[in-house]
């Protein structure tokens, strides 16, 4: 692996945390109006919600490879947030079925838990 290798992955995995956080805000706000506003569900936005969620996916795969690949440590609750990000991808997906009547208010709430977890990662990377 060459420096600039490294350097691209960590500036990547930097800027591409924003792209996290407002892609599952938008998801989340979105989700949380169509639960009020039956106008607003659409196949647009589970797909957007699905690339958002997809968001998490790529950076955590992003943040291991930094961690494996080019040895940098993660501070402790740095990598929690972003496993929790991946668990919470995942609890969402679970309870579909079981909350149906309620899957604009678990999908909002999920966008906007995800982003929060983006904003507490990103203000623990920048104090540390």
């Amino acid at each position: 692996m060459t420096p600039m290798t490294a350097s691209t992955v960590s500036a990547t995995h930097d800027w591409f945390s924003w792209v996290v956080i407002f892609a599952n805000a938008l998801a989340g706000l979105w989700a949380l109006a169509a639960h009020r506003r039956v106008g607003l569900r659409s196949v647009a936005l589970w797909v957007t919600t699905a690339a958002a969620q997809l968001t998490v996916f790529v950076q955590a795969g992003l943040g291991s490879w930094l961690m494996a690949v080019e040895d940098r440590p993660a501070p402790d609750l740095h990598a929690l947030y972003g496993f929790t990000a991946l668990v919470a991808v995942g609890v969402a997906y679970s309870y579909r079925q079981h909350l149906r009547s309620h899957l604009y208010v678990l999908y909002g709430c999920t966008g906007l838990f995800l982003m929060g977890l983006g904003i507490r990662a990103v203000i623990l990377d920048s104090v540390l």
